[in-house]
């Protein structure tokens, strides 16, 4: 059964704390569970005519802090937004 507390925070410490005693593979939208993973991959579909391509890349640490900066400011991205990504994912 899903676990979810009401602050990400919390379940993002919780899962980092699960994934040293196990593998954990998380799939969110929250910006503040997706900087407690250890490593991270960026997942997207493309539609064309009548078939659906997925695509799944790991993510270098600058990518991690620009993903993690449009999770949380959307499409727009400002130094702003980058600063507080780099903050939610310092260990």
């Amino acid at each position: 059964a899903p676990f979810i507390p009401r602050d990400p925070g919390v379940y993002g410490n919780l899962l980092r704390e699960l994934g040293g005693r196990h593998q954990v593979l998380c799939v969110t939208h929250l910006p503040q569970v997706a900087a407690r993973g250890v490593h991270h991959f960026q997942v997207s579909k493309k539609q064309e005519n009548q078939s659906t391509e997925s695509h799944i890349a790991m993510l270098s640490e600058q990518d991690r802090i620009e993903e993690i900066a449009r999770m949380l400011g959307g499409l727009k991205i400002t130094d702003t937004t980058r600063k507080h990504a780099q903050e939610l994912l310092r260990p």
